[in-house]
């Protein structure tokens, strides 16, 4: 599963071999004392996966329920008559198709894919950049995007990512993308990262947001022993990053999730961070021990 997506997560390696992320963690070290793959905070990719960028068609299978989630946790923080920009990504996508509700709103975007999900949304009013197009994940790159982002002026930007860190804040794999990211950054107000927990503690090559200019995050909730990607969430709270945490298990009928559901927004105020599920968490299931074979044979 690694070689065929570049990146996995435990929680859906777990689920392959219908064993606990326990037994799956231990089995990662394993493999990656063998040199066949590297581990990441929840998660797992191919060795040298700093520079590596998976395709829209692997990028779509992984944490598909920790995306539902999100987005529909995000789109909560819309308003009617807003204008914002939507950067390209899978999660991004997964907004869209729940910004389509909202009347009076403006997207400006650089993604075909948000663009496609609003399409027939007879209340919203879509602009698209200029720009090259990129074939891996159907968004707009290069100096004709940047250059139609110039005076912008927008309420908020929704980005997604390849990494977010509190050191570093969010990066990408690719220095287009990168560049675009930042021009949308530059036109809004406020910055709204959507990232999973498999991207917490990712480092990659290009940064596109500093940790002190993201307004809020919108994650999934780490799975109980994942103390790693806990530390990383609290580490920017502590730097002013408002967090958000919605459930795993999403919301089956698309819903955007009540207000009264999400988890409370820590702010800038230096505390605990809140780990409460806004949509129900999912945790792991199955009795059996996987075996490192098992794993190296996907």
């Amino acid at each position: 599963m690694v070689r065929a997506n570049g990146a996995v997560s435990l929680r859906e390696l777990a689920r392959v071999v219908q064993t606990s992320e326990v037994t799956v963690r231990r089995d990662v070290r394993a493999l990656e004392a063998e040199g066949l793959l590297d581990r990441r905070h929840g998660g797992a990719v191919l060795p040298g996966g700093f520079t590596r960028e998976s395709g829209f068609p692997q990028k779509s299978h992984l944490a598909t329920a920790e995306k539902t989630a999100i987005a529909d946790l995000a789109a909560g923080l819309v308003e009617e008559g807003e204008a914002i920009v939507v950067g390209a990504g899978t999660t991004t996508q997964e907004l869209a198709r729940r910004l389509a509700r909202v009347p009076g709103l403006t997207v400006v975007t650089n993604s075909l894919l948000v663009a496609q999900a609003l399409a027939h949304a007879n209340r919203v009013e879509v602009v698209m950049t200029g720009g090259t197009l990129r074939g891996s994940n159907y968004a707009l790159v290069g100096s004709g995007a940047e250059q139609s982002l110039q005076g912008l002026r927008v309420s908020k930007a929704f980005l997604s990512g390849s990494g977010l860190t509190a050191e570093r804040g969010l990066s990408t794999s690719n220095m287009l993308s990168a560049s675009v990211d930042r021009a949308l950054v530059q036109a809004a107000a406020e910055v709204v990262v959507l990232a999973d927990h498999t991207k917490l503690g990712t480092d990659t090559m290009f940064q596109t947001v500093p940790t002190d200019l993201i307004t809020r995050l919108v994650t999934d909730e780490p799975p109980g022993h994942d103390d790693r990607s806990a530390t990383e969430l609290q580490a920017l709270a502590d730097q002013g990053v408002q967090i958000a945490v919605a459930g795993a298990s999403g919301n089956p009928g698309g819903e955007q999730v009540p207000a009264t559901r999400r988890a409370p927004l820590p702010g800038p105020r230096r505390g605990h961070v809140p780990l409460r599920s806004g949509a129900g968490l999912v945790e792991p299931t199955g009795a059996e021990r996987g075996r490192v074979a098992d794993l190296r044979r996907r």
